[in-house]
């Protein structure tokens, strides 16, 4: 059985979490796009991580992680994710890299820091992990994969024409110090001994663990509103954020994915450049922003604040839609306990006319909220445990979003430990 796990907005809906509970049933966890640029927050009785590379249930003894082709892999970074992990009393998780996956080379975090410095104050917000650059390169086919490393004339001289490419830009575009192909090569062969025990023909491996009948789970990164194709482009991500590339990223058919959990947050909160309808501002979005979360509303890789604003209905619904939710798991629904009256944004104004479809970004950029106002319940709900046990407004709060998104909410978080879900 495959589930695919996946957030529906702009990312940080809270899915690290999700995974490690959903991972708990699952024999085998895949990554199946982005890089280290974003990471996953969980708690557990190890303590709080946060994850970037790895897939989040490496916390579990009987399950095997997968970083599948679709990742950006950088190969430094995992392995010094895997130690962190061992340093801290986790024993150490089961891990498998597909031989198709594409390395992120040192200089795309190069290139990616020029970039951003180059475009000043029209930058994308980038982490500057690499991300772009990296994925530039995969489709100009001038990329690395992890099974090139295995042929040293090969890749030797690929290594050199990639190079004389580089090296015209940083020569007359950026005005920084070349590439050295020799020392190039050199960290190549010390990656590819690194890799080197790990690396499988993944999606042979998953075909044969299907025919067995173990679960999988596939776990995505960001949200539908970063995916390159249907997200606020160009304020996107690189790779596709939804489920349906889970089987391209991951090697399998897509008639396997049988299940897409998407992630929605109560309220709306995200990290970099991009239209953002619903966004709060001043002492609203500090108050939001500091009970967010836990320990707050900051990048899980960055630190950055998050910006804040209040639900969006409109944007959910196509997030939803876009991913093929079979069912959706709220998540920090407790944070906002203390509010006297929640607004729920269920429509867009623009250019005087009023929408419930999610439009493209040109459009998006002139689009105003339309705030419907539901009563707050102003109480803690950490703790409880069924739904009926819920104030009534917290019901109600959550069975007008389900109405709205019009897939049923299954799992409903309140509170950031393992356990503080409510499965309705």
């Amino acid at each position: 059985m495959v589930r695919a796990i996946v957030g529906a907005n702009w990312g940080d809906e809270g899915k690290g979490k999700i995974t490690d509970m959903l991972a708990k049933e699952s024999d085998i966890i895949i990554r199946f796009q982005g890089g280290s640029n974003a990471g996953h927050t969980i708690i557990n009785n190890y303590g709080k991580f946060a994850l970037h590379l790895l897939p989040s249930g490496v916390f579990y003894g009987h399950t095997t992680s997968v970083i599948g082709n679709g990742v950006a892999l950088n190969i430094p970074y995992l392995f010094k994710e895997i130690q962190s992990l061992v340093d801290r009393g986790v024993p150490k998780p089961r891990i498998l890299v597909s031989d198709r996956a594409q390395i992120l080379m040192p200089y795309h975090i190069l290139f990616d820091t020029y970039e951003e410095e180059r475009l000043a104050g029209k930058s994308f917000g980038s982490t500057k992990s690499g991300i772009a650059p990296f994925y530039s390169d995969k489709y100009a086919k001038i990329g690395f994969q992890v099974s090139e490393l295995f042929d040293e004339d090969t890749l030797k001289e690929k290594i050199g024409r990639v190079c004389e490419i580089k090296n015209v830009m940083l020569e007359h575009l950026y005005h920084k110090p070349l590439l050295n192909p020799d020392e190039l090569f050199q960290t190549l062969l010390e990656y590819r001994d690194m890799v080197a025990p790990y690396v499988c023909d993944v999606s042979k491996y998953l075909y044969e663990a299907m025919k067995e009948g173990k679960n999988i789970l596939l776990e995505g990164q960001l949200g539908s509103l970063k995916d390159p194709d249907h997200g606020i482009y160009p304020m996107v991500t690189s790779s596709s954020t939804l489920a349906a590339y889970g089987a391209i990223g991951a090697g399998i058919p897509p008639y396997e994915i049988k299940n897409i959990t998407t992630v929605v947050k109560a309220y709306s909160s995200a990290v970099g450049a991009g239209a953002f309808v619903s966004e709060i501002f001043g002492d609203e979005a500090d108050e939001l922003r500091r009970r967010g979360g836990d320990g707050g509303e900051f990048g899980a890789t960055t630190g950055r604040p998050r910006r804040m604003g209040w639900f969006d209905a409109v944007a959910t619904r196509y997030g939803c839609r876009i991913q093929g939710a079979t069912e959706v798991a709220l998540t920090v629904l407790d944070v906002l306990g203390y509010l006297d009256e929640l607004p729920i944004c269920i429509g867009y104004e623009i250019d005087g006319e009023v929408t419930k479809d999610f439009p493209t970004t040109v459009k998006l950029e002139k689009a105003k909220p339309v705030y419907t106002k539901l009563p707050g319940w102003k109480c803690d709900i950490r703790g409880i445990k069924k739904y009926e046990d819920l104030p009534e407004n917290c019901r109600r709060y959550v069975e007008f979003i389900e109405k709205e998104i019009g897939v049923p909410i299954k799992m409903v978080s309140n509170g950031p430990g393992r356990d503080d879900i409510i499965i309705r």
